[in-house]
C-alpha cells in the first residue's frame, strides 16, 4: 500500500500542475478583472487636494462622462504618463484625479512642477477609495461615464497607443448611447 502512495504522489502532483496551468492558458496576465465594471463608483467623502474645505463625493461625477486617473508622487509610471494627461485635458478630455496613499504637499508641489491636467483631485492618502474601486496601484485610469458608473479600467501607464487601441472606441460608444444604471 504505501509503495502505491510512493507512486501516486508525483502523479497526482503533475496532474494537480498541470489543471493549475491549463487553467491560466489564454488568460492575459497583464490584465486585471475590473471588481466595479458597470457599478457606481463606490460612496466616499474625501477633501479635495488643492481645497482641504471641499468635499469630493460621487455627486462630483454626474452629469458628464470623465476619466478618473489614480496617481501618485512616489509612482514612475505616474510620472511618464503625466504629459500625456495633460495632452488629452488641453483638448477638452475631462480627468478626475486621485491622488493615492501620497502626501499633500509633496502632490501640490509635483503639480505646480509638471502641470496640472485635473478638473480636480480626490486627496486620498489611506487609499480607502482606492480600496473600494479596486485599486492594485498606481496608475489605473477609469472611465466613469455620465452617471457616475465605471465603465472600464486600465491598470498602468496611459499613453497614446492605449488611448486609440481602448479609450477612443469605448468613449465613443458611451457618449452616442444611453448607459443603463446597474
Amino acid at each position: 500500500m504505501n509503495q502505491r502512495l510512493i507512486y501516486l504522489t508525483p502523479l497526482l502532483a503533475a496532474l494537480g500542475l498541470g489543471l493549475i496551468l491549463y487553467t491560466a492558458i489564454g488568460k492575459d496576465p497583464n490584465k486585471l478583472e475590473t471588481a466595479r465594471l458597470d457599478d457606481p463608483i463606490p460612496n466616499f467623502e474625501l477633501r479635495a487636494l488643492k481645497d482641504p474645505e471641499r468635499v469630493v463625493s460621487p455627486r462630483d461625477f454626474i452629469g458628464e462622462t470623465r476619466l478618473l486617473n489614480v496617481w501618485a508622487t512616489w509612482c514612475p509610471s505616474c510620472k511618464a504618463e503625466h504629459s500625456f494627461l495633460e495632452k488629452l485635458s488641453k483638448q477638452g478630455v475631462k480627468i478626475a484625479g486621485i491622488n493615492y496613499k501620497d502626501d499633500r504637499d509633496s502632490a501640490l508641489k509635483w503639480l505646480e512642477t509638471l502641470g496640472d491636467p485635473y478638473e480636480y483631485n480626490i486627496y486620498d492618502p489611506k487609499g480607502t477609495l482606492g480600496f473600494d474601486l479596486g485599486v492594485y496601484g498606481a496608475p489605473e485610469t477609469y472611465i466613469v461615464d455620465k452617471y457616475g458608473v465605471v465603465r472600464f479600467r486600465h491598470v498602468g501607464e496611459l499613453n497614446a497607443r492605449v488611448w486609440q487601441s481602448s479609450f477612443v472606441p469605448l468613449l465613443e460608444k458611451i457618449n452616442h448611447q444611453p448607459a443603463a444604471v446597474n
